[in-house]
């Protein structure tokens, strides 16, 4: 029989219903994870996928911007499977009120996703690091970008929430490593999810070619990553800012 890595872990992940998220998500569960599904969209598609699959899933309605739906989240994970072992910090968006250069960019759209790629993984690591800690410890994988790393045109509030949650999440290792808690980064190329948009055939290639290997990526390459950090693999390394990106990095 094959083994799963996380077989009897408690994972909490933000932006379930798409993406990444949800691909972590059904990573999770066929490696054996119970998973709770934190998303501001009411929507079942994964928690049906895994329920299907036959694992253990429940979905609640979250604003990772509020700390009160953190705290209600940690609570309720807690009290459907008494801990809470992993946190999967993934909800994200992109400013689409304004052009988003550093002169053209509006207060209000730099407050929004600053407020949703940012402040909501520092409120989730706070809600989830003192229940890990009482539970002997945990794992933590943060969702940053290449965009942390380097400039990209028109993405001036993304580059710096993403730049924010990989300083983020070296401070809270620092912190929290003496405590048993990894913290770790997983900064992604482009991946083909519903954050690209409405993209025509030709900017879709032109955002393959950018990567090595000449594809966009996919959630289950994130959700790979994630699973390797939040298995017993992955004990030995927290602090990191790891790039996902088809090779991105190095052309």
């Amino acid at each position: 029989m094959e083994s799963k890595r996380l077989e009897g872990k408690v994972l909490l992940v933000t932006g379930a219903a798409q993406g990444i998220g949800q691909g972590i998500a059904l990573r999770a569960s066929k490696e054996g994870a119970a998973v709770v599904l934190g998303d501001l969209q009411d929507r079942d598609e994964t928690l049906k996928g895994i329920l299907d699959g036959g694992g253990e899933a429940r979905r609640l309605v979250m604003d990772v911007r509020v700390a009160d739906d953190w705290r209600r989240a940690v609570a309720e994970t807690r009290s459907a499977y008494g801990r809470i072992d992993l946190l999967a910090n993934v909800a994200g968006i992109v400013n689409k009120q304004s052009p988003d250069t550093i002169v053209e960019l509006t207060e209000s759209a730099w407050s929004e996703v600053i407020d949703t790629d940012l402040k909501g993984v520092w409120l989730g690591m706070q809600a989830a690091i003192p229940a890990m800690i009482e539970g002997g410890g945990g794992r933590i994988v943060n969702i940053s970008s290449m965009a942390a790393v380097r400039g990209l045109p028109n993405l001036a509030s993304y580059t710096a929430a993403k730049g924010g949650v990989a300083a983020l999440t070296r401070q809270a290792a620092m912190e929290y490593a003496s405590r048993n808690i990894l913290v770790n980064a997983i900064a992604p190329g482009t991946i083909d999810t519903p954050i690209l948009g409405d993209i025509t055939p030709e900017m879709r290639d032109a955002f393959a070619d950018a990567h090595a290997i000449k594809r966009l990526g996919t959630p289950e390459d994130i959700a790979a990553m994630a699973t390797y950090f939040f298995s017993d693999d992955g004990s030995f390394q927290t602090g990191l800012l790891v790039p996902v990106d088809g090779g991105w990095s190095v052309i």
